[in-house]
């Protein structure tokens, strides 16, 4: 998908969901989702990506086979905070890197909401970035957990549940850069070379350093891979490297992968 297309994904109003829109039923051969009978989670999806949202949707929003109703949508930071202000769900699930300040400007912005002691919302981060200082910031921000979009639907939905029952959930790697950094009250040292890049040319930065084909981090990242290899070149332009292989020990150094 290239720079154009996903910016298409971000324009439009928020989405809010009406009453009565999954109208699925459970058919025979259908996999259930264990331990969602009788339980019922009103949930708004924050991500800047509408395949991913629409994906995600179909995924878990089958309300009569999943517990989970999908009551609204948004692409950005502006209209992610109207759409939970106006539907009021249980969780959120919400994206790292958003147009407009990112997840953790959704939860400043939200934090009068996430401490109503009545109807509390409860926010969980779903990130394609496992990077420890995304997980951190949003922990830091009031989430209530993080998990990475390679979990499995049946995985999400359980996710949710515990979140709406105020348990912290993490996918299994990230819960380690939690416990270090609440563990020390030393502030991260400052990174000016890594301050250079975008959140986008992180992500590619770190999927490089791991041994990723340009198109199978275009697929993790839903972007072209035209795109991949722009953000490879303005990575090693800004970090004044000749190859690949200088960037991933680069990367490599600096515990990035």
């Amino acid at each position: 998908m290239s720079d154009a297309t996903e910016a298409n994904g971000t324009t439009g109003e928020a989405e809010v969901a009406e009453p009565g829109r999954d109208t699925a039923k459970t058919t025979e051969g259908t996999e259930s989702t264990q331990g969602t009978v009788g339980r019922h989670v009103r949930v708004v999806l924050v991500d800047d990506h509408r395949m991913f949202r629409t994906g995600v949707q179909a995924e878990i929003g089958q309300t009569a086979r999943t517990g989970v109703e999908v009551v609204g949508e948004a692409p950005d930071v502006d209209q992610a905070v109207a759409v939970i202000t106006r539907t009021r769900p249980e969780v959120v699930l919400l994206d790292v890197h958003l147009p407009g300040g990112g997840g953790v400007e959704v939860l400043r912005r939200s934090a009068a909401l996430m401490a109503d002691p009545e109807q509390p919302v409860r926010f969980l981060a779903l990130s394609v970035s496992d990077a420890a200082e995304d997980v951190i910031g949003v922990i830091r921000g009031g989430a209530r957990g993080y998990v990475t979009k390679n979990i499995t639907g049946s995985d999400l939905i359980d996710s949710i549940f515990r979140v709406q029952e105020g348990d912290a959930v993490f996918s299994p790697r990230l819960a380690g850069f939690v416990l270090d950094a609440f563990a020390s009250t030393d502030a991260p040292p400052v990174d000016e070379d890594l301050d250079r890049l975008t959140q986008r040319e992180r992500e590619v930065l770190r999927l490089i350093a791991r041994g990723y084909a340009y198109k199978e981090i275009g697929k993790q990242l839903f972007i072209s891979v035209k795109t991949v290899e722009s953000h490879v070149s303005a990575v090693l332009r800004k970090l004044q490297l000749s190859n690949r292989h200088e960037l991933t020990r680069w990367a490599t150094a600096r515990r990035l992968v």
